[in-house]
């Protein structure tokens, strides 16, 4: 399959510091983190999609967070090991496991030695498309969705907060949920030196024109499951236009949150042998 990945972030209107961060490698085989690079053929290793969240009022939210991203980068970058953990699915997991703490050991490292920035934390999620499935961990309340024109928008992560806890309780609809006032108290993160966090994983089989969406809870946080499966339902063949069009939902909601939009796009590869007529039919000059 092929893969085009866009992404945006934004401030917001109500923040100065944007405490939001993501990453992404189109194709983990050759460690491509410049960005420049947003498409490419999925390779034996796959590729990753990451956003951070700095958790809103602690301390250095945007230290955390870009801690955290370059942490993954870090582990993901390392060729021998990504090898060995794409030999099987639980090899897979195992591996994502370790990147994630990895990153919380990172923050509560750096926390221990700066002691001004002790409360610093951040939620994360990541993406990792291997072998025609996504492997997703997470932690806290950004999310990780997947878009499919016939099927339509499918959360695949559930959120690490009171609000969810209190929906698996049945105290709350979705509904009551969203606009709950203390829709924002996550109950996971990264960098709580209370505990070794541990992310969450599952894994859903990817197909061409599958549209893979991370965000932070700048859009999902104020913008309705409903809005956003309409945004990308009316623009996912244009992905650029339709990242664009995600952050004029968030921003035009209120903009009361940093936001960061993820999207990747799968698409059949065309046949060897049709593009060879089509070269030779139509060569370049």
């Amino acid at each position: 399959m092929k893969l085009r990945i866009v992404a945006k972030t934004d401030a917001g209107k109500e923040r100065d510091q944007n405490e939001d961060a993501f990453i992404f490698c189109p194709d983990l085989s050759i460690s491509d983190w410049t960005l420049n690079k947003a498409s490419a053929t999925l390779g034996p290793f796959g590729c990753l999609l990451c956003v951070a969240d700095g958790i809103g009022g602690a301390n250095n939210g945007e230290i955390a967070s870009r801690l955290a991203i370059d942490s993954i980068k870090r582990s993901f970058s390392d060729s021998v090991e990504v090898s060995k953990a794409a030999s099987s699915d639980s090899n897979i997991k195992d591996f994502l496991t370790y990147a994630v703490k990895e990153a919380d050991l990172t923050i509560k490292n750096y926390a221990i030695d700066h002691p001004d920035s002790i409360g610093l934390g951040t939620t994360i999620v990541v993406c990792w498309i291997l072998n025609n499935t996504a492997y997703i961990a997470w932690c806290g309340d950004s999310r990780c969705y997947l878009y499919n024109p016939k099927t339509g928008l499918l959360p695949l992560t559930k959120d690490h907060s009171y609000v969810q806890e209190l929906i698996d309780k049945g105290e709350l609809t979705e509904d009551e949920a969203f606009h709950h006032p203390d829709n924002n108290i996550i109950t996971k993160a990264l960098g709580d030196m209370d505990l070794q966090t541990l992310p969450d994983i599952v894994t859903h089989v990817v197909e061409p024109e599958d549209t893979i969406l991370l965000c932070s809870d700048g859009l999902c946080g104020y913008c309705s499951n409903q809005s956003i499966e309409e945004v990308v339902r009316n623009n996912y063949s244009d992905m650029n236009h339709c990242c664009k069009k995600l952050l004029q939902l968030a921003l035009d909601t209120g903009g009361y949150d940093n936001i960061c939009i993820v999207l990747a796009s799968l698409s059949k590869k065309k046949p060897a042998l049709i593009n060879f007529f089509k070269n030779w039919i139509s060569p370049s000059k």
